[in-house]
């Protein structure tokens, strides 16, 4: 295994782990998620973001990493994220959490990995429509919010740290 498998490799089991104590991998927070009960799973991965947020902006400064954008696609956006939040509403799952709740032993985790692999080989076997129809929609190319307001991440990063945090405390006093 080469040094990024490893690290790979170590940052999934951390990242289950997180996931297994954060409880997000549990029925109810996903049901609660859907229903907007429960803001666990959404406060997971808020934080989840923030870290990443400033982790990447701290290595890319740091030259140790180099920041590439996907393209911003509009019909790639809007399909997949239906087809993730369908996926996502039917088994209770996202790629994350299924295989959090394969490896604490839910079996029936199997059938949502299982539709997720049957969706990957389908639409690589379809790509080429794709291609000339949903992907063609609209694409803004590889953008980010920093060069699409032509600021700074670093001053986008404390205002939205700042609504990140608001927002924790408006569904803690809201008991979500």
């Amino acid at each position: 295994m080469s040094n990024d498998q490893i690290l790979g490799l170590l940052t999934g089991i951390v990242f289950g782990f997180l996931l297994q104590k954060g409880r997000v991998l549990r029925f109810e927070k996903q049901v609660g998620a859907m229903l907007l009960q429960d803001m666990t799973i959404l406060k997971f991965m808020l934080s989840a973001i923030l870290v990443g947020m400033i982790g990447i902006q701290l290595l890319a400064g740091a030259e140790i990493i180099s920041l590439s954008h996907k393209p911003m696609n509009v019909g790639a956006v809007l399909v997949g994220g239906a087809l993730f939040g369908c996926g996502w509403a039917v088994m209770g799952y996202c790629p994350g959490t299924s295989i959090g709740a394969l490896g604490e032993g839910r079996l029936h985790a199997v059938f949502a990995i299982a539709g997720m692999v049957t969706g990957a080989a389908v639409y690589a076997e379809l790509y080429p429509f794709f291609k000339s129809t949903i992907l063609a929609w609209k694409d803004f190319g590889k953008i980010g919010l920093a060069e699409m307001l032509n600021i700074s991440p670093w001053v986008i990063m404390p205002i939205f740290s700042a609504l990140i945090l608001l927002g924790f405390v408006w569904f803690e006093r809201k008991n979500l």
